[in-house]
């Protein structure tokens, strides 16, 4: 649809504007491909394309949506008349009253950063590389689970609109896993490493993935044997994988403006951030400062433009610990009165776009890991995420992790199994102590939200970081 003549849309638009006070129309093409290895023998290989097209109008003051996957003159025209009628039936049960100004007339582009076109990766070549991770993973007997996955997502998407918006972009995402599980009796152990973001077929690299691999079966093997992570109040460093979840479900979603206004208390709670807070809640210590940056080339969630036509740029969220300004597209920002970002993101062609996290990062400080580990009397090093349980006002909060690494008198010590940690929002950022100066960038294609639901990427960069006196506990 992209490369063909728009003038279908053209004439949608028009015949939109007759009833309407302003029209958008967003197409969308997704092609998604699964391969998959399992104990070195092939396991799945999938490969899905999805096509339509969003149909936005603006009557009586309320945006409406009709969603179709005909693409004509006529089918255009039909859910544009289906949209209309929806929404003027609707309109006087609206909660707040809109105008176009909420839809910018902006034209631009945006093309992933990528060294190889993604689909120059034959399925010879990504199943070379699955089959070379999971042969990687062989050694022992006691290494049942040898995995490797690998997911392609090509997107293009227009957005065009009555007041002339006009945005192409193309996206080119990557997401790889690869994971061991060790077991012995009644014990097991999985180690895992993911590589997720805008990349091209350049990420099919069999060097590094085989180097991975054999370095995650070492260490579930090794965490077979290791003791359990103790029970203690004690320091606690955190590693960018699982500082990616960190941020995601205690930062992320509840700056997110239209769970504090509570349009999401029905499926995923509310937030304990209320409007009051901006300007005035110190979320953290001085040494936390937070991002929403999504032009930053490979992460998951970068892009040029949101799904309601918002120019995307940086913008801090939290400085020195204070929090500043929310996670609200134009129309979040118009109901609260709070400043937010171009966050106004859709799951597909036949979704709404609602507020959603993108690249939300924490930002580098000035200590070295070793630094870090210099400083600590007693404590833990924590890496991948294992399990997690959040309340539905994201405020109390207890993880668990792949491996932990007992820190004593400043040196790194015993290897522990099963290490968690527990703690309560605020109070938790508030013992941060120390940032590492050297980000890495990790996502998820599986962020959850909305009625009915939408499934969504994000990107979190983060370095290490070191917390003061958490409460830990072992599995």
């Amino acid at each position: 649809m992209l490369q063909q003549d728009l003038s279908a849309a053209q004439g949608a638009l028009r015949h939109a504007r007759q009833s309407a006070e302003w029209a958008g129309l967003r197409y969308s093409s997704e092609a998604t491909s699964v391969r998959a290895v399992r104990n070195a023998l092939p396991e799945k290989n999938e490969r899905a394309l999805e096509a339509g097209a969003m149909c936005e109008v603006l009557v009586d003051g309320l945006f409406g949506y009709a969603a179709t996957a005909d693409l004509s003159a006529e089918g255009l025209q039909r859910a544009f008349d289906r949209a209309v009628a929806t929404t003027r039936a609707t309109s006087a049960h609206k909660v707040h009253a809109f105008a176009p100004e909420q839809r910018p007339a902006v034209q631009g582009r945006y093309q992933s950063a990528r060294r190889r076109p993604l689909d120059s990766a034959s399925l010879v070549e990504i199943t070379d590389c699955l089959m070379a991770a999971s042969r990687a993973m062989q050694g022992s007997e006691l290494l049942v689970n040898r995995s490797a996955r690998a997911m392609t997502v090509q997107t293009e998407l227009a957005y065009l609109s009555s007041s002339g918006a006009d945005i192409r972009q193309s996206f080119d995402m990557v997401n790889i896993d690869l994971s061991a599980t060790a077991a012995q009796g009644l014990e097991s152990q999985t180690r895992s490493w993911s590589h997720t973001g805008q990349f091209g077929a350049e990420a099919f690299d069999r060097g590094r993935w085989e180097q991975e691999a054999k370095r995650v079966a070492q260490e579930a093997l090794e965490l077979l044997t290791a003791p359990n992570c103790p029970s203690a109040n004690m320091d606690l460093l955190l590693m960018p994988d699982q500082m990616m979840l960190q941020i995601h479900e205690s930062i992320g979603h509840p700056l997110e403006l239209d769970r504090i206004l509570g349009d999401e208390r029905n499926y995923a709670g509310w937030s304990f951030v209320q409007k009051e807070d901006f300007g005035r809640l110190q979320y953290g210590s001085a040494l936390m400062n937070v991002s929403f940056d999504p032009g930053l080339d490979h992460e998951f969630a970068s892009y040029a433009f949101d799904d309601g036509g918002s120019p995307a740029t940086r913008e801090l969220l939290i400085q020195k610990g204070l929090l500043k300004r929310g996670l609200g597209s134009l129309e979040s920002q118009q109901r609260t009165g709070l400043a937010g970002v171009a966050n106004f993101r859709s799951a597909s062609w036949n979704r709404a776009p609602i507020d959603r996290m993108a690249n939300l990062n924490l930002e580098p400080g000035n200590s070295t890991l070793q630094e870090m580990i210099a400083q600590v009397e007693l404590g833990v090093l924590m890496q991948s995420n294992r399990s997690w349980s959040i309340d539905d006002y994201r405020n109390k909060f207890q993880f668990g992790c792949e491996r932990g690494q007992m820190i004593r008198n400043g040196q790194l010590a015993e290897v522990v199994r099963n290490p968690n940690y527990r703690g309560v929002t605020v109070d938790f950022w508030s013992r941060l102590v120390a940032v590492g100066c050297a980000q890495e960038a990790y996502g998820t294609p599986y962020c959850g939200k909305g009625e009915p639901n939408q499934v969504i990427r994000v990107g979190h960069a983060s370095p290490p970081c070191l917390f003061r006196g958490v409460q830990v506990f072992g599995g």
